[in-house]
Parts: structure tokens; C-alpha cells; sequence
């Protein structure tokens, strides 16, 4: 009952502000960037079948999604679940119109991307010291100095690079996250070369409030359009927060088809949230994304039972129960 009440409240805090939104002259429509297909993957416990990861991009291409990211060139040791990356990116049916995004964490991982028709890829860096030494073994600032590589690589086969900035809102090992250190992160990654920035809050314990005050100083250096938001919903606060970023004018979005995913540093907890969620909100607030709904939310059931996993999509198994009773 609370996560709906919940649900609803935002709904109604959409749809109050949706004057202000209008009055300001900004679009309605909203950008979802799909990251099913990497990050909530990368963590399955069993290997998914590279087959299962094509046909699930595939899939989601006919939904109206524009951005679907689809691996990730990082070494198998460490992802394994992502070691077959070469065979998803020759596999896939692309579709005009529709990104397709991979993760690449150094120069090695980049080349090998370019090579395997990779036409955009993502770094990732971190807003916290403690998070940034245990994850990658370095420094905030030496992890931008490894990316530094890529973007000079990029420059010269001109391919657009998406920023990761994670634990914007907290972080597992040190708790509070300091605002600038995320301001100061985002700011340069920017200026390496980064065209948009999407701001992690990794285990989810980010609320509204934090989430507009931490926009308010982000957008007081980088435009509104260089910046997504990539919510978890360990604590059920995702849609909340979302809500508070669109009200800060932000359009752009990630979310995860049937809330694939988790928080590996809080177990059993849900992790990113669910695309069809994010669209059922969107949609009943008057907002665009060009996306089918009864599509995506196909999707979402689809690669849940590929899993053999429950669905985490709340409007997404709501949707499919209404179906079944007509």
C-alpha cells in the first residue's frame, strides 16, 4: 500500500506542477534511456544466453525507445555476465532512429567497441573517494585520467561519450556524499568531452527533497539538457525522485525494463527502476516519450520469464493482470 500511495503522490505533484513546467516553455517530452540490457544484466547470477540479450534488445527496439544500451566492454573477469559483448553487438538487428550505447571503461574497452560497431559509448566515474578506491583500486581523479584516453580516441572517429556519475545521492562505504565532489565530477566530464551526464544515486536513499536541492547546485554549472537521472529504488523513493527531477527541468531518464537489476550492497533489495513504471507515470501526467507502453511492458514480461524472476514492474504486472481478465 505505501509504494502505491506513493506512486500516486507523485503522480499528483506531476500533474500540480505541470503548469509551472508549461509557463517555463519546457517540453513535455521525456527521453527514457533503457539500460535493461547492461546494467540491469550485468548482475544476474546466472549467465543469460547471448541469444536471450539480443532478442531482449531487439524487443525493446520496436517499443519507441531512442536509447537502448546494450553491453558493456569491460574484462570478464570482473563481468562476466558482459563477456559476450562482441557476439550481442554483431548480433543485434539495430533500428534506425534507436541508440544503442556501450559502457567502456578504458581505451582497450573502446577499441574493442569501435571494432564490434559500437557508435556510442559511456564512461563511468564516481561521486565518492571511498566508493571510487574499493570498486576501481583508484582515486576519483585518476579514474578521470584513465578516461582522458577514450575521449581523446573519440574525438578524432567522432562518437558521442555519455558520462556515469554514481553515488550522487550516498554511498555505500563512506554514507553522505558531498554535493560538490558530485558537481565537481559532472563539471568535468563535461568539459572532457561528455555530452550528457546521467546522475546515479547507486543504492537508492536519495529523496525528493535531496534530489532537488542536489539538482539545484548541479544545474547552476551544467544546462538542464546535458543531464539524466538514473534512480534506484532500494527504498521505494525512484518515482519520487524522478518527479523532483522533472520539476528541476530535467528530460532525460534511465530506467531498467521490468525493474531489471539490483543493489548489490543491499541484499534482496530491488535496484533500478522499472522503465514501465517510469512510462505509466509520464503518460498519466500528460508527458511524452514516444514509447508503446503495452509494448514495453510485453518486453518486461518476456525477460522476466526468460529469468525465471518476478517481474519488478509494478505497472507492468498490473497491466498484464487487467489483460488476462478481459
Amino acid at each position: 500500500m505505501l509504494s502505491n500511495r506513493m506512486c500516486l503522490s507523485s503522480l499528483t505533484f506531476l500533474k500540480q506542477n505541470k503548469l509551472k513546467l508549461n509557463t517555463r516553455l519546457i517540453s513535455d517530452f521525456v527521453k527514457i534511456v533503457e539500460v535493461g540490457p547492461r546494467d540491469g544484466l550485468q548482475n544476474e547470477p546466472n549467465i543469460v544466453p547471448t541469444e536471450t540479450k539480443i532478442k531482449l534488445i531487439n524487443e525493446l527496439s520496436e517499443t519507441g525507445l531512442s536509447v537502448v544500451e546494450a553491453t558493456s566492454f569491460v574484462s570478464p573477469k570482473w563481468v562476466p555476465q558482459m563477456a559476450d559483448h562482441n557476439e550481442v553487438m554483431r548480433g543485434i538487428a539495430k533500428k534506425n532512429g534507436v541508440n544503442y550505447p556501450v559502457l567502456t571503461p578504458n581505451l582497450k574497452g573502446f577499441q574493442s567497441a569501435i571494432i564490434a560497431g559500437a557508435e556510442e559509448v559511456a564512461i563511468f566515474g564516481a561521486a565518492s573517494e571511498a566508493f571510487s578506491q574499493k570498486n576501481i583500486n583508484c582515486s576519483i581523479e585518476e579514474s578521470l585520467g584513465r578516461f582522458k584516453s577514450v575521449l581523446e580516441a573519440v574525438k578524432n572517429q567522432n562518437v558521442p561519450v555519455r558520462g556515469y556519475v554514481s553515488c550522487v545521492l550516498g554511498c555505500p562505504y563512506q554514507g553522505k556524499v558531498p554535493t560538490g565532489e558530485v558537481v565537481k565530477v559532472a563539471l568535468k566530464m563535461i568539459e572532457m568531452g561528455c555530452y550528457e551526464i546521467s546522475l546515479g544515486d547507486t543504492i537508492g536513499v536519495g529523496t525528493a527533497i535531496k534530489m532537488k536541492e542536489l539538482l539545484k547546485h548541479v544545474l547552476s554549472e551544467i544546462a538542464s539538457e546535458k543531464i539524466a537521472v538514473h534512480c534506484h529504488d532500494t527504498y521505494g523513493q525512484a518515482l519520487g525522485n524522478i518527479v523532483a527531477a522533472l520539476d528541476q527541468d530535467i528530460r532525460i531518464v534511465d530506467s531498467s525494463v521490468a525493474g531489471l537489476g539490483g543493489c548489490p550492497y543491499a541484499k534482496g533489495a530491488s535496484g533500478n527502476v522499472a522503465s514501465e513504471d517510469v512510462v505509466y507515470m509520464l503518460h498519466g501526467s500528460g508527458m511524452d516519450t514516444g514509447i508503446d507502453l503495452d509494448k514495453l511492458v510485453d518486453v518486461g514480461s518476456f525477460i522476466s520469464n526468460e529469468l525465471g524472476r518476478k517481474n519488478s514492474s509494478k505497472a507492468g504486472v498490473a497491466i498484464l493482470m487487467n489483460r488476462d481478465k478481459k
